[in-house]
């Protein structure tokens, strides 16, 4: 039985119309005559889902009971029996019931397309599993239920429903997605403009990729080798020589005139090692170009144009970019050159730009030892000079009339035995020894035109041309093979030193390295596959590029990495002499994702340390810090309700005030604790809005005692507007005053001084307090930090810790300096508002 067909509706963000735009195709596949019917479509008492409901057959859902309540979830085996052509189950990404058939929605679904049934569902692109720290980071709200992008990317159809954020907040201001009660809680939290600007992003971003690995999978399927301009793709051409950096900035800013460019550097060395190019200089530029966003690439080749323009059409590449030659003027005698080679055989779907630099003309120097092998060129000169040179020059030697002597001729057939061993190796020059030996012995050596020899002189000479010819034939040949030899362990040694380097610095990814296993060795695809056991079926722990193998008897290269672990590779057979490096790329792969999965443990171990700290921390704060004002609010209640004691009114007033001021500290401490603990989960959302910083200030000293005589503002009122959350700017404002005035000595004011410096404000807080030592002007920022004993503190150490984090939120800064003369001062620092910095840059303009 053929496999259903799976069709997916990607919202941005929720309420952007994917069930309605899913009923909407019902409805069109039901007036062609398809059979479909609803599995499971949940309309959330939004109207007009509701009535996109009637007319569509509905398969009854099954109830589950859970903790006392009554749940409805599909019904999979009501939807198998009932075998529809085509099934609508909304939400993919839900999580079942306990106690249904399968613990997910898209679980439900695989049954159904396994059974030949076709689905169309709905996801969020919050609910891909690998976006959900960035929508966390975003949006402040961690999403509980997930789907594996591998589901939704093995779809067969995926259409964007999208939706600008300001229709989005209409339609929600409208109540055609939540309740009233609910709207304006929406519209302030996860519904920010910014939020479903940067879900809308995320969307496109998402679709895009996958819509490129489609585009890239058709064009392998159906062999198409033409260049379809879809976007601008740059392929920058380097030789690792000193002018790479200056086309990769040329073809960056080529890059950024499109939308969407992109910049593939790539280095093409030869299948026996690399040429002349300088490893550090490769390294410089490689950095250079993914600091621009750009992607580097080595690509293996013989005929460099070749491999050039195969590269930019297998990438679907719009433009390359490459450098006016180095070669000298002469040297153009020996051929075109890679550019003009390159811009002739292009085509026209693909422009070649020609950039100059400081190099041209410079020439290239002497050629490194992997250069030095014999080429094609040199092989066909070498049998030319070999075979029809002894003829030739035995047709010429018998037409002169009067011919020199015969130790003359042999030293000229030597010459050019010797000249076909230069150019052409060791077979072109015993073919041209054994030519000479046959032709001097047939016209040269009396008697002539026949193979004997008369002279034994002559026999001598011909014996010791053959040995002479043919022991330089060999000497040539072996210095041929022990150039390549060097060349070839040259080009290993440098892989295998660029990749040990990379690997333990820790900067390649285990997708990045097998990347470059397959353009290193040519392939179509590398995955390193890993079981648990002998017998344990193998699985995928990293792959680059489309339909990598599943298993090591689907490879056409296979390695083992260690322990149950292997590399494969498909596109063809590599020769054993690559396996050498091949076992080391394995290896490494290994390390690699073994180094991950140690970090990710670290990672996890850090943070269990971390909420141990915090929570043992919390634990002495709730048993000192918390109980000190409690019991002294309850001592005053119970002497306020006391029976046999007749208070005075001044007595009840300090006891009222006694309460009041035990309230406010639990208020205080409780406060910095919530606000610790949103810091420490990373759900605070800034909502940034332009203010003055005249506003924020009074309001953040009201819980100050007597700010006017403690204090002291120095603000001018010219002061720029400021880019901040006023709520968390206020907050974090007041716990710096507080902490500055409970260490200032008495009678000594906190100066409060601000002024703007190039495009940020920057709030300086003065005391006069003791200070604090350099080595201790960070740890006051760490949680449940107080530096010394403290002895006027009576909080837990958060003030500031939950000031710089708040500070920080806004794209802000808040550190401690010495104040001259003594004390502390801590620099609060805030982006000005973007107005505002461009009022001020055209002020200082004019």
């Amino acid at each position: 039985m053929a496999r259903g067909r799976l069709r997916i509706y990607l919202g941005a963000a929720p309420g952007v119309g994917k069930t309605y735009a899913m009923l909407s195709e019902a409805h069109r596949r039901v007036e062609r005559g398809t059979d479909c019917v609803v599995a499971f479509v949940e309309h959330h008492e939004r109207q007009r889902t509701e009535v996109m409901l009637h007319g569509l057959e509905q398969v009854r859902r099954r109830e589950l009971e859970y903790r006392g309540a009554v749940f409805t979830e599909m019904d999979v085996d009501a939807v198998l029996r009932r075998a529809p052509a085509v099934a609508l189950v909304d939400e993919l990404a839900h999580t079942n019931v306990p106690g249904s058939r399968n613990a997910k929605r898209w679980q439900d679904v695989e049954e159904l397309l396994a059974a030949g049934i076709d689905v169309i569902s709905t996801v969020n692109i919050q609910h891909l599993e690998s976006l959900g720290d960035v929508v966390e980071s975003i949006t402040g709200v961690r999403q509980r239920e997930t789907v594996p992008d591998e589901v939704v990317r093995r779809a067969d159809q995926i259409e964007l429903v999208d939706m600008s954020p300001q229709a989005l907040r209409r339609r929600m201001a409208h109540g055609n997605i939540y309740t009233s009660d609910k709207v304006d809680a929406a519209l302030s939290n996860y519904f920010r403009p910014g939020n479903l600007t940067a879900l809308r992003e995320l969307a496109l971003l998402w679709v895009a990729d996958r819509v490129d690995e489609y585009l890239k999978q058709y064009r392998s399927e159906h062999r198409v080798s033409a260049i379809w301009g879809s976007r601008e793709r740059i392929v920058v051409g380097l030789t690792g020589g000193p002018e790479g950096r200056t086309l990769i900035r040329r073809a960056a800013r080529l890059a950024e005139k499109g939308a969407g460019g992109e910049v593939l550097a790539v280095y093409i060395s030869r299948s026996d090692g690399l040429t002349s190019a300088s490893p550090k200089e490769l390294a410089v530029q490689r950095t250079l170009v993914e600091d621009l966003g750009g992607t580097f690439h080595h690509v293996v080749g013989e005929d460099i144009p070749a491999a050039l323009l195969d590269f930019a059409r297998g990438v679907n590449a719009t433009q390359i970019v490459l450098g006016v030659s180095r070669r000298r003027s002469w040297q153009y005698v020996l051929g075109p050159g890679v550019g003009a080679t390159v811009a002739r055989e292009s085509g026209p779907d693909l422009d070649v730009h020609l950039v100059t630099h400081d190099e041209a003309g410079r020439g290239r120097g002497l050629p490194a030892p992997g250069g030095a092998q014999l080429g094609r060129g040199r092989t066909i000169g070498g049998w030319g000079v070999g075979v029809a040179g002894p003829l030739l020059l035995a047709l010429v030697l018998t037409h002169i009339g009067t011919g020199p002597a015969f130790t003359t001729d042999v030293l000229v057939f030597l010459a050019l035995t010797v000249a076909a061993a230069l150019l052409g190796g060791l077979r072109p020059a015993l073919a041209s020894a054994t030519a000479g030996c046959l032709l001097l012995n047939w016209y040269f050596t009396p008697p002539v035109h026949t193979w004997t020899i008369a002279d034994p002189e002559n026999v001598v000479a011909i014996a010791v041309f053959f040995a002479v010819a043919v022991s330089v034939a060999s000497v040539v040949g072996l210095a041929a093979r022990r150039t390549r030899q060097a060349a070839r362990l040259r080009a290993e040694s440098e892989i295998l030193s660029y990749l040990a380097g990379n690997v333990l610095r820790g900067e390649t990814g285990l997708d990045a390295l097998l990347e470059r296993v397959r353009e290193t060795f040519g392939m179509e695809s590398a995955a390193l596959l890993e079981r648990a056991g002998e017998h344990d079926p193998w699985t995928c722990a990293g792959s680059v590029r489309p339909r990598p193998c599943r298993s090591p008897e689907d490879a056409d290269v296979d390695v083992p990495a260690g322990g149950h672990m292997t590399l494969t590779l498909t596109g063809r057979v590599l020769p054993a002499e690559d396996r050498r490096v091949l076992a080391a790329f394995a290896a490494q792969a290994a390390v690699v994702l073994d180094r991950r999965r140690l970090r990710q443990q670290a990672d996890q171990a850090h943070a269990l340390a971390e909420g141990n700290r915090i929570r043992t921390a919390l634990l002495a704060a709730v048993s000192h810090d918390l109980r000190t004002p409690l019991a002294g609010i309850k001592a005053s209640v119970t002497s306020l309700r006391a029976d046999d004691v007749e208070w005075s009114e001044e007595d009840r007033a300090e006891l009222l005030a006694a309460i009041e001021d035990g309230t406010v500290r639990l208020d205080h401490l409780i406060g910095n604790l919530l606000d610790m603990s949103r810091l420490q989960t990373g759900t605070v959302t800034p909502l940034i809005v332009e203010a003055d910083l005249d506003e924020v200030v009074p309001m953040a000293l009201l819980g100050i005692p007597d700010p006017e005589s403690a204090v002291t503002l120095d603000i001018p009122e010219t002061l720029p507007m400021i880019a901040v959350d006023k709520g968390l700017l206020e907050r974090s404002f007041a716990n710096v005053v507080e902490n500055a005035v409970k260490y200032s000595p008495d009678g000594e004011p906190v100066l409060v001084s601000a002024d703007a410096i190039a495009e940020r404000v920057e709030v300086r807080v003065v005391d006069r307090g003791p200070g604090i030592p350099d080595e201790a002007k960070e740890r006051v920022f760490e949680p449940f930090q107080r530096h010394g004993d403290a002895p006027r503190g009576t909080g837990v150490g958060l003030g500031l810790a939950v000031a710089r984090g708040f500070a920080e939120a806004m794209g802000g800064s808040l550190v401690a300096e010495d104040t001259p003369g003594g004390g502390l001062t801590m620099v609060l620092t805030m982006p000005v508002a973007a107005g505002a910095a461009a009022a001020r840059s055209s002020r200082a303009a004019t």
